[in-house]
């Protein structure tokens, strides 16, 4: 079984879960435990072999690292939790785009056994239930080596009545489209049905009963259908601007898939407000003078007053859910913080944000944000949350902007940079004049299924209040 080094123990029973390394006896091998790909979150559909930290024939302990595995949102360490000895390395560091439950390495009992692995090929993995039928059935051959295993191939739709399991953008795609789970061959561990399940159905018209099976198990067509290319590889036309194609990360994958789907399956909306900002720089500049390490920054107030505003308006901490048939609100302000990194865009979360300090915040924000830069988030630290910041405003230069809506939330903010504004004062005796005000500019992006505008202007109105009377937040 595996385990996230760095997840809490709830994580790693389901990181086992996921995992799902079945134990097999055959005929011509010792029993041995087939460790296969898992599947990570709920987007994740295949993963990279990064480094691994143990060997053939290395003794393995529980709390033993055994490899590195790239997802879609992170380079992670898994432990093993059971005792053994490695056997066999079926896919090695390097190997790419691996699908979820492809076998990747074998684990047996006895160290005198290891030596028996050494032609050891992998099939597709079958679900735990057949594999005493499999082991009592005659022995065979011994397996012809193999230069890579082969993924596993989709198992049968499940009978009509009986248990289904699947991913929760699996279920909300399919909900969304008027598919029946049943109805759809799960590729994951267990059957599990994973999201490129989904879309394969989607993809393939209705067949005949007794061409159903063989239209599962087909592979699904890559989208790429040629290798990265440059310019410098060949002679270019001097009229063709040189070029070099840049590998797509699975992390850059998922970002174009999910918001892509965001977009063409949200009915987003937007309004702009602008937030004089004075209070809150006088305010940050006294608590960071109080402060004895690290400092706060601006968007600390901004999670802060966000949550609270999330209280104040409970009807923008929500979701669009399909699969209950209803909106599900959120009883806390998770607050999901975009984080630009190397690989892409991502949003590790400040969990209850409305009873947390502003030196809390910060401390938190800092603290995901090099662990994200580092690629070390474990997945309860980006999985989740009830709503989104996306602060351009930082880099200086950007005024305003709008934001993509992290599905399945219902809400995300865009916040822009700092700027200076010549306003009106009306004087006492009915003159006037004139002040510099320092103002921000903040885009709130909404799914209209959820948040209706009337809801989300009160959104804004309660997030104005506390960024511009900023001591309501210390109460």
């Amino acid at each position: 079984m595996l385990a996230l080094r760095s997840a809490a123990l709830a994580h790693k029973a389901c990181a086992a879960r996921l995992a799902a390394p079945w134990m097999r006896t055959y005929a011509s091998y010792p029993t041995h435990t087939v460790i296969n790909m898992p599947a990570l979150s709920p987007t994740m559909t295949q993963g990279n072999i990064g480094a691994w930290k143990k060997q053939i024939g290395d003794s393995i302990v529980p709390g033993d690292v055994l490899v590195e595995i790239e997802t879609d949102k992170a380079q992670m360490e898994f432990e093993c939790q059971e005792e053994g000895y490695l056997a066999k390395i079926i896919l090695e560091q390097g190997s790419k785009d691996v699908p979820v439950g492809t076998p990747m390495a074998v684990m047996c009992e006895d160290q005198a056994d290891v030596s028996a692995f050494a032609s050891f090929t992998a099939g597709p993995a079958a679900p735990a239930e057949t594999a005493p039928a499999a082991a009592a059935a005659p022995a065979a051959a011994a397996p012809a080596p193999a230069a890579a295993a082969t993924p596993a191939a989709p198992a049968a739709a499940a009978a009509a009545g009986s248990r289904v399991f699947a991913s929760p953008l699996a279920k909300n795609m399919a909900s969304q489209h008027g598919l029946a789970l049943n109805s759809i061959a799960g590729t994951g561990p267990n059957s599990r049905i994973v999201k490129a399940d989904v879309e394969r159905t989607l993809a393939s018209p209705p067949a005949p009963a007794a061409a159903a099976a063989a239209a599962a198990a087909a592979p699904a067509p890559a989208v790429a259908t040629k290798p990265p290319q440059s310019s410098a590889a060949s002679a270019l036309p001097a009229h063709e601007t040189p070029f070099s194609d840049v590998p797509l990360t699975n992390m850059r994958k998922v970002i174009a898939s999910r918001l892509s789907e965001s977009k063409a399956t949200i009915p987003h909306y937007y309004l702009t407000a602008t937030v004089n900002m004075d209070r809150v720089l006088k305010l940050r500049e006294v608590l960071n003078g109080k402060l004895s390490s690290g400092k706060l920054s601006v968007n600390d107030f901004v999670i802060k007053a966000s949550a609270l505003a999330l209280v104040d308006v409970p009807a923008v901490n929500a979701a669009w859910w399909p699969e209950t048939g209803s909106v599900r609100q959120f009883h806390r302000a998770d607050i999901a913080v975009a984080v630009a990194t190397e690989s892409g865009l991502i949003t590790p979360i400040v969990r209850g944000a409305e009873a947390a300090g502003l030196a809390k915040i910060s401390g938190d924000v800092k603290a995901l944000a090099a662990k994200a830069k580092k690629n070390a988030l474990a997945p309860h630290e980006f999985q989740g949350g009830s709503f989104t910041i996306s602060n351009l405003g930082m880099f200086g230069s950007v005024e305003h902007f709008t934001a993509i809506i992290n599905p399945p939330q219902a809400a995300i903010l865009a916040v822009g940079a700092l700027d200076e504004k010549v306003v009106r004062v009306p004087a006492a005796d009915g003159s006037n004049a004139f002040d510099v005000q320092q103002v921000m500019k903040v885009t709130l992006s909404c799914d209209h299924r959820v948040v209706d505008g009337a809801v989300s202007a009160q959104w804004l109105a309660s997030f104005k209040k506390y960024m511009e009377d900023p001591l309501n937040m210390l109460l």
